[in-house]
């Protein structure tokens, strides 16, 4: 369990990550704050894992807030603003969600933070499979990267298929390519992201997974053709 803290200095945005954060299992929210320095008055009396902060308050900015914390939890920040993205990840930020975002978004966030906190817990685990969080109904289900055949768009919702069972969430297809890290899945369909290391056969119009056929769409021929390139000499 993450033990977390939410710094931003309107009441209504700390409420979103509050309720965002009650539907993920794995963080728990001990306290939000809107003034920055009582904030860091209590950082220096508890121990935290993760910070949700926005960057642009009125009495210190998110970014000078954590250059003024010494070793300082993770960061996810969380603002209006785009400008700041470079000099955030320059802090080794966990992430920089844009608001307003949406549960998957924030999810997605999360999950990097959870795989942070277990590789610096236990030195042992980068060598394990890589996994994430998908929300389904009202459980958060723990995936592993590998075990992900394909995801595929369905209405409003994200399937995500692998051997053992199928997997619903109320994500868009964007969503989910930002979940799915694109040097192990391809978009190869407007309704489908495909697993790479799982495609047994391919061709300008076809992927195979195994005995399971997927169209390749026009516009990602491309996406496909650079596949092929790149594994024809593996």
């Amino acid at each position: 369990m993450l033990k977390a803290i939410a710094i931003d200095d309107e009441p209504i945005a700390l409420e979103v990550i509050k309720n965002l954060a009650g539907q993920v299992v794995f963080i728990a929210i001990e306290a939000c704050f809107t003034n920055s320095f009582i904030a860091m008055d209590y950082l220096q009396k508890n121990k935290i894992d993760l910070i949700f902060l926005d960057i642009k308050m009125p009495d210190i900015s998110g970014i000078d807030f954590i250059k003024a914390v010494p070793n300082p939890p993770m960061v996810i920040f969380t603002t209006a603003y785009s400008e700041h993205a470079v000099q955030s990840f320059e802090l080794d930020a966990i992430d920089y969600l844009l608001k307003p975002f949406s549960l998957p978004r924030f999810l997605k966030a999360c999950n990097k933070a959870h795989e942070q906190y277990a590789l610096r817990k236990n030195n042992h685990l980068p060598e394990a499979a890589p996994s994430v969080f998908i929300k389904s109904g009202y459980e958060q289900v723990r995936v592993n990267l590998d075990d992900i055949l394909y995801a595929e768009s369905v209405g409003n919702y994200m399937q995500f298929v692998t051997a053992g069972k199928n997997i619903v969430s109320r994500f868009t297809m964007g969503e989910a390519e930002a979940l799915l890290p694109s040097a192990a899945f391809i978009r190869i369909h407007r309704s489908f992201i495909v697993s790479a290391k799982h495609i047994t056969k391919v061709d300008k119009r076809t992927v195979w997974l195994d005995k399971k056929e997927l169209p390749v769409g026009a516009a990602y021929i491309n996406e496909v053709e650079k596949f092929i390139h790149k594994n024809k000499n593996t």
